[in-house]
């Protein structure tokens, strides 16, 4: 099998195929269930070559918060194996309860665990490294200007390697790994913000910025933002767009549908109104995001994304579909789980897996994304036109 480099997946002919990872903490022990089963598939597909890896399929690579981390460990070539082993030895160092830490006056977790393992799995190795494979993209956000940003290993891309005339913007090529990873997992509450050196001054000062867990974006899934980069101008690409020419698989981490009585929401202390509010707004992002995909594209794995306009089977933005997508997901509710899945997980347990902070939880969880990726994922979802 013959492996291709980044600019070789990036800028060479033929259809594209893009991978997305949510966010979403220890949920994402989930999600490399759902890789796994990718894995195998796509090796079978591919002739049973043993060094196999979903770097040699996907052309772009992109992943918020826990998905950052998959999705690092993906293009650079390593096994789901690997990053199952490091998830699961990751989990029990980094979310250590401390009767000193609440999340309320400080954060509810020291950085200094999870940038230990990211240093020690990532080194010194930059965006710009040679070692990725494939396309990257990390998913964080600046909290100090409000901005997404999403950050890309695309030597076209516009702040890859910038020229400037005042000051030094520092090149997205020589962010560090273990750096940018850890921004896009420092969400609020359980971790303190990132600070990265945006640019560097005449007089040797720099200027920084404040970064933060992706999924305080738009972009906890981050497949349409994928999508963005992917086809438009703005950001070098420009790949053609076509459900014959264009491959998109998200895979989420668990979805979890709010369901509360009107006398509890009235009941609520302030903060704890403003916390499920916040809540909510990711889910309504999140619902966005999955209903654009499947207006734009063709898609034998539809979700039904309310009453009003069901899974939108029939209609197309346009009229033309723009590319394939692939949506794999559970949500952690005991009726879904039992109506699609056959799993019966009591009420309690539920509530529990849906936590992210929870390294308990990870064997139940990882059971789930097992059972789920038989049950959901079929080796027609991917067209032949599609094959390496």
């Amino acid at each position: 099998m013959q492996i291709r480099t980044r600019d070789q997946h990036l800028f060479g002919p033929g259809p594209k195929r893009i991978l997305a990872l949510d966010g979403g903490g220890v949920r994402g022990i989930l999600t490399l269930q759902y890789l796994k089963r990718l894995e195998a598939l796509l090796r079978e597909r591919s002739g049973n070559d043993p060094a196999f890896r979903l770097s040699h399929y996907f052309d772009l690579i992109g992943g918020t918060s826990t998905g950052s981390i998959i999705a690092t460990g993906l293009a650079l070539g390593w096994s789901v194996e690997k990053l199952e082993t490091l998830y699961n030895e990751l989990a029990e160092q980094v979310f250590q309860k401390s009767i000193w830490r609440h999340g309320i006056l400080q954060a509810k977790f020291p950085r200094t665990p999870l940038m230990k393992v990211l240093t020690a799995q990532f080194e010194d190795r930059t965006l710009g490294s040679e070692d990725l494979q494939t396309g990257l993209m990390i998913m964080t956000k600046r909290l100090d200007t409000g901005s997404p940003w999403p950050l890309m290993n695309n030597p076209k891309g516009r702040y890859f390697d910038p020229v400037v005339k005042r000051g030094r913007t520092i090149p997205n090529k020589d962010f560090l790994l273990r750096e940018v990873v850890r921004a896009s997992t420092a969400a609020p509450h359980y971790f303190n913000p990132e600070r990265l050196k945006i640019s560097s001054e005449a007089d040797g000062t720099f200027m920084e910025g404040a970064f933060v867990d992706g999924g305080v974006s738009p972009h906890n899934n981050p497949a349409l933002q994928l999508l963005i980069m992917a086809t438009t101008e703005g950001f070098g690409l420009k790949w053609p767009t076509g459900a014959d020419q264009l491959l998109l698989v998200s895979v989420g981490t668990g979805a979890q549908e709010i369901r509360m009585s009107t006398q509890e929401i009235m009941d609520m202390s302030s903060a704890k109104v403003s916390l499920q509010a916040l809540t909510s707004l990711m889910n309504d992002c999140d619902a966005m995001n999955q209903t654009i995909l499947q207006w734009m594209s063709r898609s034998p794995t539809v979700w039904k994304i309310d009453r009003e306009i069901g899974d939108l089977q029939g209609d197309v933005m346009g009229g033309k579909e723009l590319f394939s997508y692939l949506r794999y997901n559970v949500v952690l509710d005991r009726e879904w789980l039992q109506t699609h899945l056959h799993v019966d997980v009591k009420a309690s347990e539920v509530k529990g897996l849906q936590e992210m902070d929870k390294p308990k939880n990870m064997s139940k969880l990882a059971l789930l994304g097992a059972t789920a990726s038989q049950v959901q994922i079929k080796p027609d979802h991917f067209p032949v036109q599609f094959d390496i």
